[in-house]
């Protein structure tokens, strides 16, 4: 028969072996062993300070709760599914190690507000070793940004060649969205930064806690305010999965640009051996698959997140067994965001090389310099529409006949207005082009440098 539980003595038999399986979490909530232990402690120190325990007590639940902590930590401590949960598995021992003053730790708290701090307390650290690492992110961002600035790549809308841009632009256009990334993490990192630590099962309690006690113990910021949304309040969790889904989509985007850049067809970069791999069967081919593995991660976090909104939105309060799933939901979101975040910066510092070559033979090969025709005619009083409509058909005749901008003589450009002179041919350069366009926040050379000393500001931040 299973073991009688701490709370069983209400029914008259144990759990169905089956049952007690699946009512089990203890085989991933081990997870939040050292936040157990670590707010476990601050609530014994706690009743000891109120006087609710003595001092002597509260000494020895201290002493207990560290000695578990270097069981764990040296793997001398094994709880098994007869714990059903973290919180159990610490009791027990406990009350193994110290005796009846074990069964004391649980005065004035339920595990309802105690998984509850626990998670927090994860998620805090969590949060901050993930901006750590969107950091990493930025600066290896930065740094192939420094080296090519005077690099040009085709630029895309509809991913059809558009206009020619900075590549040290282009991938400032990433770590803006990482920028965001890092910012909005700090944000969720407040409100998640609130001791639910009190709050009893729904109600509060008849003890004369300190609560502020506790927080300040542990570091929080606040404590909740109403003991029915501390326990049952999940808002955090979610905000992180959306900022992780966020982080993911542009690791994703970012991705997908690698895998397309890498192919025949672009050709704008090469794989080295240290990040790609082989074909099992076609011994020329080296496959991306770093940025298409971070690609298909995305979408297991998108799954959290959808699983953890389905999970809240049905839920009366205060607290639902329901909420036992908010934590493999979490923790593997966490473990793949990090993951994505580590893999995708090893690939841009040392797994791949930008060809000049073909960059600058790609750049020169297309229309994207159409627009400064039009701008060019512009500038000289033509009126933009009609310069555009003009530029249309000098295109549409090239296309025809097989040439490029660069190859029609004076003569056939005066053909198609007056104004145009011999200075049309630096106009429509690339490097000149790309110069030109020295508006705030452009690709032009002048104003990426001033945008990679920004950059380097928010570094520091």
């Amino acid at each position: 028969m299973t073991e009688q539980k701490t709370w069983s003595q209400r029914f008259e038999s144990a759990l169905h072996p089956a049952i007690a399986r699946f009512n089990a979490s203890i085989g991933f909530d081990i997870e939040l062993i050292e936040y157990d232990l670590t707010g476990s402690v601050a609530h014994a120190q706690m009743l000891a300070h109120t006087g609710i325990i003595s001092e002597s007590e509260g000494e020895q639940l201290v002493a207990g709760l560290e000695q578990i902590r270097q069981e764990y930590r040296q793997e001398s401590f094994h709880p098994g599914i007869d714990a059903e949960d973290v919180h159990f598995a610490v009791e027990r021992r406990l009350t193994e190690i110290v005796g009846d003053v074990g069964k004391k730790l649980h005065t004035a708290r339920s595990r309802n507000d105690q998984v509850g701090t626990d998670t927090r307390l994860y998620l805090r650290d969590q949060i901050e070793q993930i901006r750590v690492q969107v950091r990493e992110f930025q600066g290896v961002l930065l740094d192939l940004a420094s080296d090519n600035v005077e690099t040009i790549i085709p630029g895309y809308t509809h991913l059809q060649r558009a206009q020619p841009v900075s590549l040290a632009h282009h991938l400032l256009a990433y770590f803006e969205m990482a920028q965001r990334d890092w910012e909005r993490l700090g944000e969720v990192y407040r409100r998640t930064n609130i001791s639910p630590l009190g709050c009893g099962a729904l109600a509060g309690t008849t003890f004369p806690i300190d609560r502020h006690y506790t927080a300040s113990l542990l570091n929080f910021g606040d404590v909740y305010a109403n003991s029915l949304d501390g326990v049952s309040d999940r808002d955090f969790a979610i905000e992180f999965l959306c900022a992780a889904s966020l982080i993911a989509v542009h690791l994703s985007r970012l991705s997908e640009e690698v895998i397309l850049w890498a192919s025949e067809e672009f050709a704008f970069v090469k794989l080295k051996d240290s990040c790609a791999t082989g074909s099992s069967i076609m011994p020329q081919k080296k496959n991306p698959d770093v940025p298409e593995l971070v690609r298909g991660k995305a979408g297991r976090i998108f799954g959290h997140l959808q699983a953890m909104l389905v999970l809240m939105k049905g839920l009366p309060l205060a607290y639902n067994k329901d909420l036992q799933e908010d934590k493999e939901a979490l923790f593997d979101a966490v473990k793949t965001v990090k993951a994505s975040l580590e893999a995708m910066t090893i690939l841009l510092k040392e797994g791949l090389e930008f060809r000049q070559e073909r960059l600058a033979q790609a750049v020169a090969s297309d229309f994207s310099n159409a627009t400064d025709v039009a701008d060019y005619l512009a500038a000289r009083g033509v009126p933009f529409r009609e310069a555009y409509n003009l530029v249309g058909k000098v295109v549409r005749t090239c296309l025809a006949t097989g040439k490029l901008l660069y190859d029609l003589s004076l003569e056939e450009w005066r053909e198609l207005h007056p104004a145009i002179d011999e200075d049309i041919y630096e106009a429509i350069a690339p490097h000149q082009v790309v110069a030109a366009r020295n508006s705030y926040g452009g690709t032009g050379f002048e104003q990426v440098r001033k945008a990679l000393d920004f950059a380097r500001s928010q570094m520091t931040g």
